[in-house]
């Protein structure tokens, strides 16, 4: 059941982005996915094929009441655990779904018709392709443009391949039918300035005293100690969805009266 106010986050399997051998993707994408709805990634955990780790990693997503989109691992090959382990997280039997058996068999022919061969259905290799539409039971099916092989929803955890060819369009997709009740016409916004050669224990009772006074602004503060331009410096701001001029102001406030060198203004 998805949570009142529900958070976004993201899951990424597989042992290829943790060894180096392919860079993640999907963390970004997702991000962009999310800010042009006016929304926000709120967290993002990186688990390799581990089955142990896997399915603690859903058993977390499954009891959050968050939104969780997880890419890798619902092949069909002896790396891929993922669709095990959520049934596993969740207590349920595997089943071929229905739905994505048919996809599946669709997709067949359209390979066999491409190649112009006969379709086999009872090939050995087309009866192991059937493993990709097996679910935790209950599931519902995510439609997949690229190839018609489903990825998987159960309940407000999103399954999706790895590949990104795949998986953004799917996530779009999941956006923009099952939450698009969630989209917001005003994406997160951000004010913020070059504070240089602060410290940022001193600035940390004015970020508080922000946050306390502005409800619904969070204050954030990235520091840097060897920036090419600035030098060591702390960029300093406040983000939050709709206006920020109060809060902004009340921060330039507090600065002026530290003394601070302030430098650039930034506004995303």
């Amino acid at each position: 059941m998805t949570a009142p106010n529900p958070r976004f986050h993201l899951i990424i399997v597989g042992d290829e982005i943790l060894s180096g051998k392919r860079q993640d993707k999907h963390l970004s994408k997702a991000i962009e996915l999310l800010a042009t709805r006016g929304l926000a990634l709120e967290g993002a955990e990186y688990v390799g094929d581990d089955p142990q780790r896997i399915t603690a990693a859903l058993k977390r997503a499954f009891d959050s009441g968050d939104i969780v989109f997880s890419t890798g691992g619902i092949g069909a090959t002896p790396d891929d655990h993922t669709r095990q382990c959520a049934a596993k997280a969740l207590g349920r039997e595997l089943a071929l779904h229905r739905q994505a058996e048919a996809l599946i068999r669709e997709r067949m022919q359209d390979v066999a018709k491409e190649q112009g061969v006969p379709y086999e259905p009872d090939r050995p290799d087309n009866i192991h392709r059937l493993n990709m539409g097996v679910f935790p039971v209950g599931a519902e099916i995510i439609p997949n443009p690229y190839n018609k092989i489903a990825g998987f929803s159960c309940g407000s955890v999103h399954f999706f391949p790895g590949f990104p060819v795949m998986a953004w369009p799917m996530m779009e997709w999941v956006l923009d039918t099952t939450y698009k009740n969630l989209h917001r016409a005003v994406s997160t916004q951000e004010k913020s300035v070059i504070v240089m050669g602060a410290m940022e224990a001193t600035l940390t009772p004015l970020m508080e005293q922000v946050e306390a006074d502005h409800p619904g602004i969070k204050v954030f503060s990235l520091p840097s100690v060897d920036h090419p331009q600035y030098g060591r410096h702390i960029e300093l701001g406040v983000k939050g969805q709709g206006v920020l001029d109060a809060a902004y102001a009340q921060l330039l406030a507090g600065l002026a009266k530290f003394g601070a060198k302030l430098g650039p203004e930034l506004s995303r």
